[in-house]
């Protein structure tokens, strides 16, 4: 069944890599209102369907879709349409900085009705730093990021569900066989990795003692069957993915393709947010999170979503390199410039 999804992912992403990236920043406002329909119908009783207490899931026919993933490649998608719009503002205007602030706390606040507390976290982090490196002013930057710092805390502190999951990490070993079942597992099965694994397909842990061993632990998994040396070129991996993304970024930068830019931003610090969490919540590093590690988990909703990611990479990489060889660039932002100079 994951071959079926990475095979539709694929296929997916060969089409959209068709499609030029001034439609995308065209759809912007269209796809954040998808992304808050997407999270709205989960909500309603009857379509969203519940799994371990949460309704983050609506029945897609041959697969459930967790609206989330989705939703979170919407909103980035506009906001790199506002910020090759309205970079100039979020500089050197609060507005500018405020509006897109006042439409993530909508989303989140959806998202926390699920509820999802992983997929908030990583949505205002890329959020934010996407603001972050188009230049808003400092003062204005930490005085949200401390405010929303503290909500989340206050939400954490104020749920029993999720205090109890940060006590837990804390001292998983304190009740290793309720509370800290899940993080004891995982690190037995990352200890047992020792420095080169005990052999591809050879894990014991999986074999229904580690819970959800397919999604989001996979990585303890893989530290088992590949060792030290696995974990590290997994992780070298995902850093040259990052790596890349941002590279592609301040090329399409120096290029005038500004949505180009804070697409690939935006795309970077999500892979890169969402693996550094997942592989700390595995590894005892950070509280759980129900967050899947991206392009290995397994799930249709999270391979279809990253092979999208992926390609619009691509896409991003793909534009620049024809700008940089005397093609006009593109997006909305980029036609007005061009405009202006003539």
């Amino acid at each position: 069944r994951q071959a079926v999804y990475i095979a539709v992912g694929i296929a997916t992403g060969l089409l959209l890599f068709r499609i030029r990236l001034a439609i995308l920043e065209r759809m912007g406002l269209t796809l954040l209102l998808l992304a808050y329909l997407m999270l709205l119908l989960v909500l309603v009783p009857g379509v969203g369907v519940e799994v371990n207490g949460a309704v983050r899931w609506v029945n897609a026919g041959l697969f459930r879709l967790q609206v989330s993933e989705p939703a979170k490649l919407c909103f980035i998608i506009y906001l790199a349409s506002y910020l090759a719009r309205h970079g100039e503002e979020v500089r050197t205007h609060v507005s500018g900085f405020i509006k897109p602030i006042g439409l993530l706390a909508i989303a989140s606040l959806l998202l926390l009705m699920e509820p999802d507390f992983g997929a908030t976290v990583v949505l205002a982090a890329t959020v934010m730093g996407m603001i972050f490196m188009a230049g808003v002013k400092l003062l204005q930057f930490s005085g949200v990021l401390g405010l929303a710092g503290l909500s989340l805390a206050g939400m954490a502190v104020s749920s029993p569900y999720r205090m109890e999951r940060l006590t837990t990490f804390l001292n998983p070993w304190a009740d290793p066989f309720d509370s800290g079942f899940q993080l004891t597992q995982s690190l037995i099965a990352i200890g047992r990795g020792e420095w080169f694994g005990v052999g591809l397909g050879a894990s014991i842990q999986k074999l229904f003692y580690l819970p959800e061993a397919h999604t989001d632990f996979v990585f303890a998994v893989l530290a088992e069957e590949l060792g030290l040396l696995g974990v590290c070129v997994v992780i070298a991996l995902y850093a040259l993915l990052v790596w890349r993304a941002f590279v592609i970024a301040a090329q399409a930068l120096q290029a005038n393709n500004a949505f180009a830019a804070w697409l690939a931003y935006g795309l970077g610090i999500w892979f890169g947010l969402q693996s550094f969490i997942n592989i700390g919540v595995n590894m005892g590093l950070l509280p759980t999170k129900g967050l899947t590690l991206p392009l290995m988990s397994y799930g249709g909703s999270s391979m279809l979503v990253m092979c999208a990611a992926v390609v619009l990479l691509l896409r991003a990489d793909h534009e620049t390199r024809c700008t940089a060889e005397g093609l006009s660039a593109s997006g909305i932002a980029a036609a007005k410039r061009a405009k202006v100079h003539r």
